[in-house]
C-alpha cells in the first residue's frame, strides 16, 4: 500500500524559509516522478514543482528562483526548500508520486501539510 507522509509545514513570516519533506513507501521510489502541489482556499490545486526519476526538475513560474525540489532515493524522500516566502504561497501543500507505465497512469497523494505565510 502506498503511503506518502508530508512534514515541515507551519507558520512563517514573509521573506522567511521553510523546508517540506515527504517520505514514500509501498512502491519502488526511484521509478516515480515526485512532486509538490498546493491548494489555497477557494482555488484549484496547482503544480508547484516536480522532479523526475532521472532528476529533471520543473517549477511553476510563480516559484522559480525561490523554491528548490530535491529527492533522495536512498531514503525514499522528496523535499521542497522554500525561500523568500510570500503571503500568496499560503496553501496546503501535497506530495505526489506518479508515473506513466505501459499506458497506465499511477497517481498517489499525501494528506497535505499547511503552510501559512503571514506577519
Amino acid at each position: 500500500q502506498v503511503q506518502l507522509r508530508e512534514f515541515g509545514g507551519g507558520l512563517v513570516q514573509p521573506g522567511g524559509s521553510l523546508r517540506l519533506s515527504c517520505t514514500a513507501s509501498g512502491k519502488t521510489f526511484s521509478d516515480y516522478t515526485m512532486g509538490w502541489y498546493r491548494q489555497a482556499p477557494g482555488k484549484q490545486r496547482e503544480l508547484v514543482a516536480t522532479i523526475s526519476s532521472g532528476g529533471s526538475t520543473n517549477y511553476a513560474d510563480s516559484v522559480k528562483g525561490r523554491f528548490t525540489i530535491s529527492r533522495n532515493n536512498a531514503h525514499n524522500m522528496v523535499s521542497l526548500q522554500m525561500n523568500s516566502l510570500k503571503p500568496e504561497d499560503t496553501a496546503v501543500y501535497y506530495c505526489n508520486q506518479n508515473r506513466n507505465w505501459v499506458g497506465i497512469r499511477e497517481d498517489y497523494w499525501g494528506q497535505g501539510t499547511q503552510v501559512t505565510v503571514s506577519s
